[in-house]
């Protein structure tokens, strides 16, 4: 059974704070926050997805669905790293362009989180990665609470500046990799002020996962999301 997904939101200085209409399943359980993961390919997105859940698993429950055109890479990288128990992760094929299944035609993805809580719940958060794809990826509101969209600076410094409803809309920007922008040629003080142009009060994260500081912003942006959609 799926849940019916209208949804609101509202705003905070921080940016915008997840509120849904659908905050509880059929039983009046509050279900999880969902946040998904886009960008193109490439640029980090499963990299960044187990390093939050190294860095939240011991506070919160919580579990992922990733989506691959025709494999569940993806899904086996994260059990590889054993980021999560192997119950609390699954994959889907979306067969497809993988704008379908995160903003078109979302019902495998919401059978899956769905599935995830069903099993494994009560859950805190699940994260919903998006298979690789362009600038203009975005997720349906009626599948997640609140997106992040992940660019790297080896794609380009001009990437924040060309925009595209990923980099203009996501509720979180993460430019990933700066540890590379000397060999790339890449400049991040460019990249910040295309981003601030691009995207107003809405927040962006400038990330190394082999820094010292790794993860640690965006897993602080994510406990604010889970904080909003709690209260």
């Amino acid at each position: 059974m799926h849940l019916d997904h209208a949804h609101t939101h509202t705003h905070t200085h921080d940016g915008p704070s997840a509120v849904s209409a659908d905050a509880h399943r059929p039983d009046g359980t509050r279900r999880a926050l969902r946040i998904g993961l886009g960008g193109p390919v490439g640029s980090g997105k499963t990299a960044t997805v187990a390093a939050l859940c190294r860095a939240l698993r011991d506070e919160l429950s919580l579990a992922v669905v990733t989506n691959d055109i025709y494999t569940r890479e993806d899904a086996e990288f994260l059990l590889r790293e054993a980021v999560l128990p192997a119950e609390r992760i699954t994959a889907v094929e979306t067969g497809a362009c993988p704008h379908t299944a995160i903003r078109d035609d979302i019902s495998a993805n919401l059978e899956a989180v769905e599935d995830l809580e069903d099993e494994v719940g009560p859950l805190d958060l699940i994260l919903v990665e998006s298979g690789g794809d362009n600038l203009t990826a975005t997720f349906s509101k009626g599948l997640v609470d609140a997106q992040i969209f992940v660019i790297d600076v080896a794609g380009g410094d001009d990437i924040p500046r060309k925009g595209g409803p990923g980099v203009t809309t996501a509720d979180l920007l993460v430019v990933n990799k700066t540890d590379l922008a000397p060999h790339v040629g890449s400049d991040l003080a460019r990249m910040a002020a295309d981003a601030k142009a691009q995207r107003a009060e809405l927040p962006v994260v400038f990330q190394s996962l082999r820094s010292e500081g790794g993860v640690a912003a965006v897993a602080a942006w994510v406990r604010g999301q889970l904080a909003a959609w709690t209260a």
